[in-house]
């Protein structure tokens, strides 16, 4: 059966009290929500704070996370705290750690190596700056300063500015597993959407009727105009709820999430109509490849991209890009249309994408 979630004014609250409740027990979650965090250390006051606790970036840019440290009153001779950066997937799993410092020795981990450095612009920062942001980058972020046998933190959420769009195979509606969605979002250039990100496209908007899976293993669909056959017309708005799935026996649709593109999706000229393997030679010869599902929904939200003509994508898709509805172009509401999968022999423009030089 299936669980409507409350408007997003009740719904913010429900669960912003049942987060607190459940991290009053967390003392590095409970920091965030204070100006500093003391520790007694003989005789002096350790204090961790971030001035922003949230963060919000685009995939291949930069992200700032504030982090300082002092005490209270201010020792005689400098202490040589340990810094520790670890970080929680916005998708759920483990706490790992991404950067260790302690004076000037400095050792960053795991797909964050390289890509990581702390700012160390005066005494007692512990600013993190990170590089080429990734799709999966997204999550909260935990500075923890050490000194001797104790420690202690504050807490940045990172959230990428982005599109969700519902993706679904080409057999039809409901059938991938879990990892067929995640295997699907990454073929798109895309990654599996939290329920952050399909919450925030809810309250922009987003109404889509068939469910799909999310980073956190639920099933759910966002619903702005509720109506009989889309779980009942009495329901109230909502981003409605299946729970947490068996991820490999249960087959639903996906939602998906792209952010900032590094390069141009554009609709390519041409004087005649292709077939779908023509359209893959054709974008090659223009040095170029047959767009992704993820970088055209990217182009329209980032850059506008507004376009009546339907055309090919790589995962044989015929879908076009519109910005500003008008009555010979679908639908009232702006988005990307899609006329699914036809045969790959019949006849379309194509959409193509080039990487900026």
């Amino acid at each position: 059966s299936h669980l409507s979630l409350l408007p997003h004014t009740h719904f913010t609250t429900v669960l912003l009290s049942s987060y607190m409740s459940c991290t009053t027990s967390l003392p590095f979650l409970t920091s965030s929500y204070s100006t500093t965090v003391p520790l007694l250390l003989h005789g002096m006051k350790l204090h961790v704070d971030s001035a922003q606790p949230s963060v919000f970036s685009v995939r291949g840019g930069n992200a700032t996370l504030q982090c300082k440290f002092w005490y209270e009153p201010e020792p005689s001779s400098p202490r040589e705290a340990r810094v520790k950066w670890s970080w929680v997937s916005a998708a759920g799993g483990h706490e790992t750690d991404l950067v260790v410092a302690a004076g000037p020795r400095f050792r960053s981990f795991g797909d964050f190596r390289g890509r990581v450095q702390l700012r160390r612009d005066f005494p007692g920062d512990a600013t993190l700056v990170l590089n080429k942001l990734q799709l999966n980058d997204t999550g909260r972020y935990r500075c923890a300063v050490v000194d001797g046998l104790e420690d202690q933190s504050t807490v940045v959420h990172l959230e990428l500015q982005g599109v969700v769009f519902p993706y679904q195979h080409p057999r039809g509606r409901y059938h991938l597993s879990f990892l067929g969605a995640q295997q699907a979002c990454e073929e798109q250039d895309s990654t599996l959407a939290t329920f952050t990100q399909l919450f925030r496209s809810w309250k922009e908007g987003l109404n889509w009727c068939n469910a799909g899976w999310l980073a956190d293993g639920t099933v759910q669909y966002p619903m702005t105009r509720p109506r009989e056959s889309c779980g009942g017309a009495r329901l109230p708005p909502g981003v409605r709820h299946y729970g947490r799935q068996h991820l490999y026996p249960n087959r639903y649709d996906v939602f998906c999430f792209s952010s900032l593109l590094q390069g141009k999706v554009y609709y390519l000229q041409s004087s005649r109509k292709m077939n779908l393997t023509e359209a893959q030679h054709a974008c090659q010869d223009d040095r170029a490849e047959i767009a992704k599902v993820g970088q055209l929904y990217s182009a329209w939200k980032f850059a506008g991209l507004d376009r009546c003509d339907a055309g090919w994508l790589a995962d044989g898709s015929v879908r076009y890009p519109i910005t500003r509805p008008r009555k010979s172009c679908g639908p009232s509401e702006p988005g990307v249309r899609s006329f699914g999968f036809p045969p790959p022999q019949h006849k379309h423009g194509v959409y193509c994408y080039k990487l900026d030089t």
